[in-house]
């Protein structure tokens, strides 16, 4: 039985997660963290205001995190400073924050997974865009989110465009950084891929690799419709996959 704590538990994300937790047969929903529920409880658990109350709570293995970019960060250092494990489902997080959690999980021999989507299909889509990346060499990420969507590009989207760059730096024939206009038309650079974000109403979480080849174009697109409960499973597998791990594996399509 793996036991977690849901950080975030009251929000569109973490309270699916929260409810999936409960009902499932192998984990257990041991606490909660969200400000606004603090001293109450959450899906029939206690619920804390901080994360650093909830680790002083009752004993859990591993912390669900779907919080916010700011905070994050310093929510999964500190779980892992306990010697506890961490589900990574917020965005906002950059490679150089990313490298600093794996090198921290790696000296307290605690496992992290973080991806920038936990639906199984936005997993299949990296997988499979990854493999177009081994064989094409031209390609871009557009990214769309809803207007309030908060960081740019979403974290499906970067560590897309990260992991991608990591297998290839794409063709051009005219850099980026050289083309004539107002600076950022051709989009942003994320790990040596350009990545374009629109946010626009009616989207919750889409996100499009594109790639060229000679004459011919391939598309792969996740699309995420406004249900919350897509995130779910793929979060509990992270879950149970973590403690048995140590140091930072990225992308859900790796444990599948």
């Amino acid at each position: 039985m793996t036991r977690v704590c849901v950080a975030g538990a009251t929000g569109w994300t973490g309270s699916a997660v929260a409810e999936a937790a409960r009902a499932a047969d192998d984990i257990e929903l041991v606490s909660a963290v969200a400000r606004r529920a603090a001293g109450s409880e959450v899906c029939g658990v206690p619920c804390f205001g901080t994360v650093e109350e909830a680790l002083a709570g009752p004993p859990f293995d591993v912390l669900i995190d779907y919080t916010a970019p700011g905070c994050v960060k310093d929510h999964a250092m500190a779980a892992i400073a306990a010697g506890r494990s961490v589900v990574i489902g917020t965005s906002g997080l950059t490679a150089a924050d990313f490298a600093e959690i794996d090198a921290e999980a790696r000296a307290r021999g605690v496992g992290v997974v973080a991806s920038g989507n936990f639906a199984l299909t936005a997993a299949l889509m990296t997988r499979f865009s990854l493999m177009a990346a081994e064989y094409l060499d031209w390609f871009e990420i557009i990214d769309y989110a809803k207007p309030s969507k908060i960081d740019a590009p979403t974290g499906t989207a970067r560590e897309l465009a990260e992991r991608m760059g990591e297998i290839k730096k794409p063709a051009f024939e005219v850099s980026p950084s050289e083309v004539l206009g107002e600076p950022g038309l051709r989009g942003g650079t994320v790990g040596g891929v350009q990545v374009h974000s629109l946010r626009l109403p009616g989207y919750a979480a889409t996100v499009t690799s594109t790639f060229a080849h000679g004459n011919s174009r391939l598309t792969i697109t996740h699309d995420a419709g406004t249900d919350a409960s897509i995130y779910a499973d793929g979060t509990l597998l992270a879950a149970r996959k973590a403690p048995s791990l140590t140091g930072l594996v990225r992308g859900l399509d790796n444990l599948l």
